[in-house]
């Protein structure tokens, strides 16, 4: 089993930057892909970015492509997503999530995830 915690959600300004973090525990930790969700207010839960279990290969929203860079830590079990250049329409509660595979696309659906956290609440003002 694994448990997810996220943190460093706030409220920032547009334009500006802010880095969430998610701790994980569990031995197995480096052998899990894991990827971060956000959802909005009466919207779907939407699919931002995937990073594979050692690290060597990451996959990203066309929404967020060039703005948020996911990464992880094995050693600090630990995965972040640093994200820049902010806009309002980012707002929402951002999800890590755990997918016990080793193997296949890192193009995620909710689905596809067997862990998640409880989320933290992202605000970008204007």
């Amino acid at each position: 089993q694994v448990q997810l915690v996220e943190s460093g959600g706030g409220l920032v300004q547009a334009g500006g930057s802010l880095r969430l973090s998610c701790a994980a525990s569990g031995r197995t930790f480096s052998n899990y892909r894991m990827g971060w969700f956000r959802q909005a207010p009466g919207k779907e839960r939407e699919f931002l970015a995937a990073i594979t279990g050692s690290g060597g290969n990451t996959y990203y929203a066309d929404s967020v492509k060039g703005r948020f860079t996911i990464s992880r830590d094995n050693a600090k079990n630990t995965v972040y997503l640093q994200m820049n250049s902010l806009k309002p329409e980012d707002t929402a509660v951002y999800y890590c999530a755990a997918d016990r595979r080793t193997y296949g696309s890192l193009n995620y659906h909710t689905r596809d995830m067997d862990y998640w956290g409880k989320g933290t609440l992202v605000t970008v003002s204007a």
